[in-house]
């Protein structure tokens, strides 16, 4: 018996329900499989865009001159001025190493952050003119996984760099440890055991024929929004 109308029309209809459904829920798959992938391969990497300030009212974290989107990290970086001014390390709004805190001193002032949770890990300093350089050795070797490195210097962060020292500190994502010398400026975010370059750097040569203070370059400062690492 031939169906009615009636019937064929309701068929019809529930086959094309059957078909939206099945696309939105394969798009729907692919899309989020896709943002996972974004997100993993581009976790120190910038954003790029960031939320502008609506008044002169809006108070962002560590004093950034934008806000940092949601899912990430906003951070500030200011190396030592000379050997008078130490350097300062903000994380989230929280500062982690500053001279009123009373906790850089001469060399590389390193912070260490759990790159999902973004809370504090540690923080230290390690003399590079007169210090051990096996302290630094072992405590880069240490960092776990999924960690950032948020690095200041403060007046002579190389006279202690070794082969060693500089490998460590590239394979964190740093461009300018092969070079970094005596009396060098220097800020870095780097991550540990990242596979590319981080774009979180700055790096100023002690030159006496530009230098801005006697004996010293002037004093750098790296700000920025790094993203929430995903798993």
């Amino acid at each position: 018996m031939a169906a009615s109308p009636c019937s064929a029309g309701l068929l019809h209809l529930l086959v094309l329900i059957f078909g939206l459904v099945t696309t939105w829920v394969f798009v729907r798959r692919y899309i989020n499989f896709n943002m996972k992938t974004i997100l993993l391969g581009e976790w120190i990497t910038p954003p790029l865009t960031q939320t502008p300030h609506t008044s002169h009212s809006v108070k962002t974290k560590c004093g950034l001159s934008k806000s940092c989107p949601d899912n990430f990290f906003a951070f500030k970086i200011t190396s030592g001025a000379a050997n008078v001014v130490g350097p300062s390390v903000c994380f989230e709004g929280q500062m982690i190493m500053s001279p009123v805190k009373n906790n850089v001193g001469r060399g590389l002032n390193i912070a260490l952050v759990n790159g999902t949770t973004g809370k504090v890990m540690t923080q230290k300093y390690f003399d590079m003119y007169s210090g051990d350089a096996n302290l630094l050795v072992k405590f880069l070797k240490e960092i776990p996984e999924g960690t950032l490195v948020l690095v200041a210097s403060y007046d002579d962060p190389g006279t202690k760099m070794n082969d060693e020292i500089r490998k460590l500190f590239s394979n964190l994502g740093s461009t300018y440890a092969k070079q970094l010398g005596f009396r060098d400026s220097w800020v870095f975010l780097g991550a540990k055991d990242l596979n590319s370059k981080s774009p979180f750097e700055e790096f100023l040569k002690n030159n006496p024929d530009v230098n801005k203070y006697d004996g010293w370059p002037e004093l750098l400062e790296l700000e920025g929004c790094v993203p929430q690492k995903v798993y």
